[in-house]
């Protein structure tokens, strides 16, 4: 009896002995990730029933990943923050092909001026892209002026990160081509405000691009916001706000 207990204790140590070495006698677990290759494309959704952009990370870019995000819809976050919307039926669209500059889809005649407006500006972010022809008609993005914001701010775009200077580009159709912005901070305070100046305006869209240092400590949640001012009173008007994350 006795040397049968021996070998149970013996055996026992032996078990303890095989614990992992950080004594959590837990079973250790390697995971190995394969890493895959992402792009980044630029879709279109509707805020007031303009195209509002925002940034999705896909595995191949191209025509048809634009357009199956389109399909996709606006996340819940940005349904309840950002109020978008999209016009883009729930069966989707048509797959397109691009030769030539030109991405055709086969069919799409029925689809809203919004539709199309998603569609046009989402595939033509890509530089190779520059019309769409949707049912046998072909578009561009100054077909679509009443469905773009008066200031139109394609980078940066929301919930993106940006340390200063901001940099900002986009298209503005504005008075004199002129509009002001604001960076604000987590309180909603001013930190840095300016006007800037389109190519072109008071009726011709035209590019702009301006550079605005800002001074935050650490990170916070921040936002840019750019609006006209009433030539008549002075109130803000088309104002649009951008939430961001300021890097000090």
């Amino acid at each position: 009896m006795k040397a049968v207990l021996l070998v149970l204790v013996a055996s026992l140590f032996l078990v303890a002995g095989c614990a992992d070495d950080d004594g959590s006698g837990g079973e250790t677990t390697t995971t190995t990730t394969t890493g895959v290759e992402t792009a980044t494309v630029t879709v279109y959704f509707l805020r007031n029933a303009q195209v509002w952009p925002v940034r999705r990370e896909v595995t191949e870019a191209g025509a048809d990943a634009a357009l199956d995000e389109l399909t996709g819809g606006p996340s819940d976050d940005e349904e309840s923050d950002l109020e978008l919307t999209t016009a883009i039926p729930e069966d989707g669209v048509p797959e397109a092909s691009v030769t030539g500059g030109v991405a055709t889809l086969t069919s799409g005649a029925e689809l809203s001026d919004e539709a199309r407006a998603q569609i046009v500006y989402s595939l033509t972010q890509d530089p190779a892209v520059t019309s769409v022809e949707i049912g046998g008609q072909s578009y561009a993005r100054d077909d679509f002026e009443q469905q773009t914001p008066s200031v139109l701010v394609e980078s940066p775009l929301a919930y993106d990160e940006v340390s200063s200077p901001l940099n900002a580009r986009g298209t503005a159709n504005t008075f004199e081509a002129t509009f002001s912005f604001e960076i604000q901070d987590s309180e909603g305070e001013v930190i840095a405000s300016d006007f800037a100046t389109a190519t072109s305006g008071s009726g011709t869209r035209g590019t702009f691009s301006f550079a605005q240092p800002f001074v935050v400590e650490g990170s916070e949640a921040g936002s840019l916001v750019v609006f006209e001012l009433s030539a008549e009173d002075g109130s803000r008007m088309n104002e649009v706000v951008i939430p961001l994350e300021l890097q000090g």
